[in-house]
């Protein structure tokens, strides 16, 4: 069975939605802010007779007809990344200022760091940590290229991350955006289908419970956290949220994103979830022609800050 019918009963269309998984995904690329302006690459673009389109949604994303985003001086000059456009939402939602001391838990390689940092006008600190230490030379190698000089890269387990080696033990915002089925790209890998299990789901989520948990209690009181996720299944998304629900002193607080979306679930598979995990949103394929996503917006409520 395709794993995605097991979805059939949340989406308002499900014959869309299995025709957009089936469809291979735009190539696109966002703007480094950090270094340029969505004009200047549009002009480099004309100069090189690089096909774009710009994203509706976000003057700083452009979708290339003809794929090779890293094929051309703009990339190579660090001004455009190639990035999946719904990608970005999570860091939208954070909201990252100048300033901040911002944890990105599971960050490599990279794509949504440098996007913070670009918001953060290069200013304050993110410190971006994965476990995975073969990843961490590309997130050190998009920093690089793109020009941010505001990352720490650090290498440890997000479910005991400790802050000791830092000059500070708290953070005022944090994105989990976990490691999953990633059931949501299959647009442009199909192969995690075929790879797909329950027994993995179940077992990632565990994983992704431990690593939001301790993201919420090194956030400071009042402090902002991103969870999400590129996946379907609600054992990784509403499950979750609604285990740390009971696990810290944090709530869901509502997540606008300039994309079409729909509201988290609250039952699934014969559980049920705090009511306020509708305040989640759900990115599906048909619905924007993305790939999946899903993603969520906490607010620390006390001092659950511990090192």
């Amino acid at each position: 069975m395709n794993p995605l019918e097991r979805y059939a009963p949340l989406v308002d269309d499900p014959e869309a939605f299995f025709t957009a998984c089936d469809r291979s995904l735009p190539s696109v690329v966002r703007v480094n802010t950090a270094v340029t302006t969505a004009e200047r690459v549009a002009a480099a673009f004309d100069e090189e007779g690089v096909r774009y389109e710009p994203v509706g949604w976000h003057d700083g994303l452009f979708r290339l007809p003809d794929g090779h985003p890293g094929r051309n001086w703009p990339h190579f000059h660090g001004w455009t990344h190639g990035q999946e456009e719904v990608s970005i939402l999570p860091g939208l939602a954070l909201d990252p200022q100048p300033g901040d001391r911002v944890w990105d838990a599971c960050a490599a390689p990279g794509s949504k760091t440098t996007q913070i940092a670009a918001a953060m006008d290069d200013e304050g600190t993110i410190v971006a940590n994965d476990a995975n230490l073969g990843r961490l030379s590309a997130l050190r190698h998009n920093t690089e290229r793109l020009g941010i000089t505001n990352v720490v890269v650090t290498n440890q387990d997000a479910r005991n991350y400790s802050t000791k080696p830092l000059a500070f033990d708290e953070f005022d915002r944090a994105l989990v955006d976990a490691p999953c089925s990633c059931e949501g790209t299959c647009r442009k890998n199909p192969d995690v289908l075929d790879e797909w299990t329950l027994e993995h789901v179940e077992a990632v989520a565990g994983i992704q419970k431990g690593i939001l948990t301790r993201a919420v209690r090194m956030t400071k009181p009042g402090g902002t956290v991103v969870y999400s996720t590129c996946t379907f299944a609600p054992e990784e998304n509403e499950a979750v949220l609604d285990h740390v629900l009971d696990q810290v002193d944090c709530e869901i607080v509502p997540c606008d994103l300039p994309v079409k979306a729909v509201p988290g679930v609250t039952e699934w598979d014969g559980e049920t979830y705090d009511p306020s995990v509708e305040l989640a949103r759900r990115i599906y394929p048909h619905h924007n022609d993305t790939g999946g996503f899903f993603c969520a917006k906490l607010r620390v409520d006390d001092g659950e800050v511990g090192t």
